[in-house]
């Protein structure tokens, strides 16, 4: 496999498509009134699990980018504080975020300079593929969390 099939074969992943789920699909018109509710037996509220998205996905692009970045303690440093966005504007906020960190990803992808397989200066033999990866698997799961959240909540 050539360089440029490993880029393309990663953007269809990051981007949703096959049988990951994409985002906005998941979170459009995701009912307000929703969004802070636990369902029986669920752990997490739809908020929780869309700020520990952005903030998951923060800390993978960091720590790939800054060889300097601490990761937030486990776990509760990857969770909000609270089941119920804090304010009207939350939901959005993190959501544009969460794009926004998405988009760094795929720009690192398709950058041909970056070499996917060296190192990370900071890591213990990580690469940028590999965080990469990690981002598509741990995103595609918390999604499927969100999209059964969704159903039961409606």
């Amino acid at each position: 496999m050539n360089d440029n099939s490993l880029r393309e074969h990663m953007l269809y992943l990051l981007n949703g498509d096959g049988a990951h789920l994409e985002f906005d699909q998941v979170i459009q018109d995701f009912p307000a009134a929703a969004r802070g509710q636990r369902p029986q037996g669920s752990p997490h509220s739809p908020w929780e699990v869309l700020e520990h998205l952005r903030i998951a996905q923060r800390d993978v692009l960091e720590s790939i980018n800054n060889p300097s970045h601490t990761s937030p303690d486990f776990p509760t440093g990857y969770w909000p504080s609270s089941a119920n966005p804090p304010n009207k504007e939350s939901w959005e906020q993190s959501a544009a975020a969460y794009r926004a960190d998405l988009k760094t990803l795929t720009e690192m992808v398709t950058d041909s300079s970056r070499d996917l397989l060296a190192p990370l200066p900071n890591g213990d033999g990580q690469t940028t593929l590999r965080k990469v990866f990690m981002a598509v698997d741990h995103n595609s799961y918390h999604l499927g969390q969100l999209l059964l959240l969704r159903q039961l909540l409606q």
